[in-house]
């Protein structure tokens, strides 16, 4: 059977990824923002995911103002980095797993959930950033992963209970899986920024360590914000946090904090990460 194990947030900030690719990962402005991510390299070496369930949201590379839904989700066999002005980040094809994310979009759309199925996607930072502050600059990745992105840049985005629902939702259909996989879900983006008008720049840690904290002891209150107090108290780009919730969701109520790590700034933003494992599973060392 397969089981979900652990649950990653991250930022996915585009800056970071042009750092690691360049070679500045120990630059004096970035070596502490790379430092900070080596121990949940660490811990995701001793997890050994299977399959990585990444939540993510596309930046106006795949999507445009034509076609904007709400929740789609990959099933090819593999997804090539995008070209986002300057050329595909030099990192590995994202390859996927079509039967298992074909029986998880016929799992969420038969829990009433409208996926919309993507049969080719090219992927940008939003996904493959993370990927590379998990494992680095391999080869090839180490397993398969099932993008879902979420519209979190046009009005009106997905509440956090909604996302919170669907994170169930994708429970509900691992736990269903008759193939024997350890699966990871990878909630991504935020924290909080905002990138243009007068309030560029801005960055509220204390909401952001709020949420952190909240992630393990108050998942269901976070369900309760509101998307304008996402945009007011963290920026325009920091509803992205939104879709950490899915992630959440997808976990047992009862979690472990393995890790936290959380940064100012890297290209104007705040930079968090934490790693939740399900208590019901095998601890990894903390």
């Amino acid at each position: 059977m397969a089981q979900i194990v652990a649950g990653i947030g991250c930022s996915h900030v585009p800056a970071i990824g042009v750092a690691l690719d360049l070679g500045k990962t120990q630059d004096e402005y970035w070596k502490d923002v790379f430092k900070g991510f080596e121990r949940t390299k660490e811990l995701i070496a001793e997890i050994k995911p299977d399959l990585i369930i990444e939540i993510y949201n596309d930046h106006g590379t795949a999507f445009s103002l034509k076609s904007i839904p709400t929740f789609s989700l990959g099933v090819a066999a593999e997804f090539k980095p995008a070209d986002e002005g300057w050329g595909p980040r030099p990192v590995p094809v994202v390859k996927g797993d079509p039967d298992f994310a074909w029986y998880l979009a016929e799992s969420l759309i038969l829990n009433e959930f409208d996926m919309t199925i993507m049969n080719e996607i090219e992927v940008d930072h939003g996904l493959t950033v993370p990927l590379s502050l998990l494992f680095g600059q391999p080869k090839e990745w180490p397993c398969p992963v099932i993008p879902i992105c979420v519209n979190v840049v046009t009005y009106p985005s997905p509440t956090g209970k909604r996302c919170f629902a669907l994170g169930r939702a994708i429970r509900k259909a691992v736990q269903e899986y008759k193939k024997d996989l350890r699966v990871v879900v990878l909630g991504t983006g935020g924290m909080s920024h905002q990138i243009h008008g007068e309030r560029c720049g801005l960055i509220n840690r204390s909401w952001d360590e709020s949420f952190l904290d909240r992630l393990s002891s108050d998942p269901q209150g976070l369900t309760e914000i509101p998307l304008v107090e996402y945009v007011r108290e963290t920026g325009a780009e920091g509803i992205e946090m939104v879709m950490w919730l899915i992630m959440r969701g997808a976990l047992d109520e009862d979690v472990e904090e393995a890790y936290r790590f959380y940064h100012v700034p890297a290209s104007n933003t705040a930079v968090g990460n934490i790693v939740l494992t399900n208590r019901s599973q095998t601890k990894v060392t903390t």
